[in-house]
């Protein structure tokens, strides 16, 4: 399944918008700056119009019209300049024009209408270039007789070019430094937007670790509801939680009274000689009350995940407890243990106990002579190892541990000690390895949680 970004989709909804806004807004404005430059040709082309008609006037000597001296405007005597204009006669058909126009003749624009109103059309020039061009038309009293006189200025459309791209330049170095503007600001917007989502993130996390047992009750509208509904879901758990965990007593205590008596039963059969019925219901005694620790183990182990805030433990102070309590049991192992007493754990201290006491008891059941402990910091964790002199693991077993889920006492050889302490390692999240030791004998490295740690003493 491909995960995605909800900040990245908002950064792309935002950029993308962003740049098409500014595209049209750009091309807009382009084209607005054209029509006002379109607009001032218009009072330009009508100011030109004007003046050719004032300066119309009957030529004596041909009959005709002449202009009595030629525009102010030097353009209209450039050849093919872009500027033009000319006059033509419409009974006689007579035509001036501008000198731009050299031997060309403006195609007329429309219908001539002698109403002495001004109209704009869009005409091909002299080099088929687009003109903008105006025409009017006015009734005139020639040497000939009346007649009508259509006026016709037309100006090249690819003059503004250079304004234009001049114009487009300096919006697009503007437009550039807006567009970082609203990127910052995007980004702004979106972080901030999302911020009671990181929060939120952050919470989850924390109720993980056990550092909380239920998110904040302040939140957006638009997220409150699911936190609502995740600190009813969340009470509900513990509810379970905490009837799950006194059924699981109730239980074991119950089972207490008939083990008793069973013990009880046995000794007195003990008495009278029943050695072997003593013993096969010594033994069911004992394994019933190894399978009652393991649940109550793991009934505590399921109530959640351990804060480590609210629980650190001294590991050093748990280890001279342990074999402390080894050594009173008659063991012959002698203990090596090279742990700093600084060195502490994010283990809730029972848990810690059920974990090596078993691993203990373990190797000091198989070692021939010594058992060493030994701890270091790595990180975020600590990594506890306990080693022994003994035979190691059996013919395959070691590949078998390595398995998830795999239980050496499923195979066959090791009771319940080993299951409880990957029940308990599992709630915590912590590793366990096994390999052979230096010593000759098994090697189990446990990589235990902690908020600090200190160097291998």
């Amino acid at each position: 399944m491909i995960q995605t970004s909800l900040r990245r989709r908002l950064l792309l909804i935002g950029f993308f918008t962003v740049a098409a806004a500014l595209v049209l807004a750009g091309g807009g404005l382009v084209l607005s700056f054209e029509h006002n430059v379109e607009r001032t040709l218009d009072d330009d082309i009508e100011g030109f119009v004007h003046q050719i008609l004032g300066r119309l006037e009957n030529d004596a000597d041909t009959g005709g019209l002449r202009m009595t001296k030629t525009s102010s405007d030097p353009r209209f005597d450039r050849p093919l300049s872009g500027y033009y204009w000319q006059v033509l006669d419409l009974k006689g058909h007579e035509t001036i024009r501008s000198r731009s126009l050299e031997d060309s003749i403006l195609a007329p624009a429309g219908e001539c209408i002698a109403d002495g109103r001004l109209r704009f059309r869009y005409i091909a020039g002299p080099a088929r270039e687009r003109l903008l061009a105006g025409q009017m038309c006015v009734d005139w009293n020639g040497a000939r007789g009346p007649t009508q006189v259509r006026i016709l200025v037309g100006i090249d459309l690819d003059l503004l070019r250079p304004a234009r791209d001049a114009f487009a330049r300096e919006m697009v170095v503007g437009f550039l430094m807006l567009a970082f503007v609203l990127v910052l600001a995007t980004w702004v917007q979106v972080d901030l937007g999302i911020a009671p989502l990181a929060k939120l993130r952050d919470e989850v996390g924390e109720i993980a670790r056990g550092e909380r047992t239920k998110f904040a009750t302040a939140g957006p509208a638009e997220v409150q509801p699911l936190i609502d509904e995740m600190n009813a879901l969340l009470d509900e758990r513990a509810k379970e939680i905490e009837r799950a965990r006194n059924h699981a007593a109730d239980l074991a205590h119950g089972l207490k009274t008939p083990l008793a008596a069973l013990v009880a039963d046995s000794r007195l059969l003990r008495e009278k000689g029943e050695l072997e019925i003593a013993r096969s219901l010594e033994r069911i005694g004992d394994l019933m009350q190894r399978h009652v620790e393991r649940e109550l183990v793991r009934a505590r182990a399921r109530s959640g995940p351990r804060s480590k805030k609210l629980h650190e433990t001294p590991l050093r102070d748990t280890l001279d407890t342990l074999v402390h309590t080894l050594a009173r049991t008659g063991t012959e192992v002698e203990f090596d243990v090279r742990v700093p007493p600084t060195l502490r754990v994010a283990f809730d201290r029972n848990d810690l106990m059920e974990v090596i006491g078993n691993l203990l008891e373990n190797a000091s059941r198989y070692a021939d002579s010594v058992v060493r402990v030994s701890a270091s910091a790595q990180g975020g964790s600590t990594r506890l190892v306990i080693e022994d002199d003994g035979p190691g693991l059996p013919e395959g077993a070691e590949q078998f541990v390595r398995q998830r889920g795999g239980r050496l006492d499923e195979s066959g050889g090791a009771g319940l000690g080993l299951a409880i302490v990957l029940d308990v390692l599992d709630a915590y999240a912590a590793k366990i390895d096994f390999s052979r030791s230096e010593l000759g004998g098994l090697r189990v490295s446990v990589d235990l949680p902690s908020n600090s740690a200190e160097g291998i003493a």
